[in-house]
């Protein structure tokens, strides 16, 4: 692997002054933590780098349809590397469970990075989230995702709707202290065949149509005689994410048991949603973090018409691209994890500030999602011809950004959602108060600029007829995780320095004012290169 990357062997952690200086900002006690960090670091930048690698490239998961008596199975068969790799990296799971943080959580997930096997945790945690929540008559799964033998899923969209749970068609039926679901036909289905256990949506009987009438459900591999429980009918042969079997599961008189109130079942849905949108923004930060990896060692070694890349101009402009759109990125998934930390303990119908979280929520989502494409594409030009080869690592991360804009609803999905949060719960005027208290009171340009940008988006939005709102929706989504992007870059710089403020002017210049960045940047290494931290 040594031969085939730059980022390989090197600490992620210790090499990653923006992640340093997020947790510092949001998360004050990560300085008590640097020792763990840094342990978590090397292990990425090392085993995990390398398994990872060799999964995407040579060791997909293989389903085994029937064992050798003929009985049906439907379980995958992992690389024994990446079923020993999963049981060490667990413990990613365990600290908001533990009295612990959701920065905490979350920091780890960014140094993975890898969406497969971040996937495989994350879907797993998404069961342990609400039965921790709503369902403690159902701990025993809950201890055994978190702390046991037992991986999770999460089942949600149907062929026939995709992100329109309203049109989902499992159904739900009562028998004594279980229930059945019939008619499931969950098409995307990360997990299967790897999944002891998956939550899924289904509409009892008599339940009203739409997304309020489903309920969330538990529904085990195995029913109470130790049978197969749910089909996989395939698995798909997907781009990226290939360390996480997605395939097609059929639900047929599955044994289930309801989760909370069947009344209340697609609040908790979009509670675990809204986790795995903060989720799928630090894996698309952390993907971006482990291509900058790899172009900032190439640029300083390489040399073309006898100088280092990094010397000439017009690289410095593209890593002063990659620099920003980092920075911005991960300040602004931090921010959505810090308002969701404080209120995660909420319950429907739910508090101001709990759908302020959700609101941050589709614009980290979403604007981060946006930023991993694009830089590592970048990060493939900057490699040249070596970039477009699979057999290196850094071809590898451009494919897997490419499923964080799809993930968990796309981008027109998270501005329609983004209206609802407007329109029905006055999400925006929270946000508003947000900005304006760490916005306001500043006199840099950039500080102005997304203040004025957010004010305007949000009148506009008001304003308009609501065929016109839809239509604006999505560059609305846009601005206003642009202008919180730049409040959190100035909340890093009264921690951590001038670099940030820089930053923030520059992200507000290239994304809120359309200006191209200023020559004079290009004299400023320190801003696109920085150094890495203490070893």
């Amino acid at each position: 692997m040594e031969h085939l990357s730059y980022a390989y062997g090197k600490n992620h952690y210790l090499e990653d002054p923006d992640l340093r200086a997020v947790l510092a900002h949001f998360w004050p006690e990560a300085r008590e933590r640097e020792a763990e960090l840094a342990d978590w670091g090397a292990f990425m930048g090392r085993e995990v780098y390398e398994a990872a690698y060799h999964v995407d490239q040579e060791a997909e998961p293989v389903l085994v349809m029937h064992d050798l008596d003929g009985r049906r199975v439907d379980r995958v068969r992992l690389a024994p590397v990446q079923r020993q790799l999963l049981e060490r990296l667990r413990p990613i799971m365990h600290p908001p469970y533990e009295g612990g943080s959701w920065h905490h959580h979350f920091a780890l997930g960014y140094l993975l990075a890898d969406p497969g096997l971040y996937c495989i945790l994350t879907i797993t945690h998404q069961v342990a989230y609400p039965l921790h929540k709503y369902a403690p008559d159902l701990s025993a799964w809950k201890e055994r995702v978190l702390y046991g033998d037992a991986w999770g899923a999460t089942w949600m969209t149907e062929i026939q709707g995709g992100s329109d749970l309203g049109a989902n068609r499992t159904t739900a039926r009562r028998e004594g202290d279980v229930w059945r679901l019939s008619a499931g036909d969950k098409y995307f289905a990360s997990g299967a065949g790897l999944a002891d256990v998956a939550v899924a949506t289904a509409r009892p009987e008599g339940a009203p149509a739409g997304p309020k009438g489903l309920a969330l459900f538990l529904v085990p591999r195995l029913d109470a005689r130790g049978e197969l429980n749910f089909k996989v009918r395939r698995l798909k042969a997907k781009s990226g994410t290939r360390a996480v079997p997605s395939g097609e599961v059929e639900l047929e008189g599955s044994e289930a048991w309801l989760i909370g109130r069947a009344e209340e079942g697609i609040y908790y849905t979009l509670e675990t949603l809204t986790v795995s949108r903060l989720a799928n923004a630090v894996a698309a930060m952390g993907i971006a973090a482990k291509a900058i990896l790899e172009v900032r060692e190439r640029v300083r070694r390489r040399e073309a018409f006898g100088r280092p890349l990094a010397d000439w101009p017009l690289v410095r402009h593209d890593l002063l691209e990659l620099a920003v759109r980092h920075a911005g990125g991960l300040a602004l998934a931090f921010a959505a994890i810090d308002a969701f930390d404080r209120a995660w303990a909420d319950r429907p119908p739910y508090s101001e500030r709990y759908h302020f979280a959700r609101f941050l929520s589709h614009l980290a989502k979403n604007r981060t999602a946006d930023h991993a494409a694009e830089i590592t594409r970048l990060a493939m030009e900057l490699f040249g011809g070596l970039g477009f080869l699979e057999e290196y690592a850094v071809a590898r991360w451009h494919r897997e950004a490419l499923i964080t804009p799809i993930w968990e609803g796309p981008s027109n999905v998270q501005a329609l959602d983004l209206l609802e949060a407007m329109q029905k719960k006055r999400a925006h005027e929270p946000f508003l108060a947000w900005l304006e208290e760490r916005l306001a009171p500043r006199d840099e340009a950039g500080a102005g600029a997304a203040l004025d940008a957010a004010r305007r988006t949000l009148a506009g939005l008001a304003g308009a007829e609501p065929e016109a709102a839809v239509w604006t929706a999505k560059a609305a989504l846009a601005r206003l995780a642009d202008a919180a992007a730049v409040a959190a870059l100035y909340g890093l710089a009264d921690g951590s320095g001038g670099r940030y403020r820089e930053l923030a002017e520059l992200y507000a210049g290239r994304f809120l004012r359309g200006e191209p960045f200023p020559a004079a940047a290009a004299r400023r290494p320190e801003v696109f290169l920085p150094g890495k931290g203490p070893s």
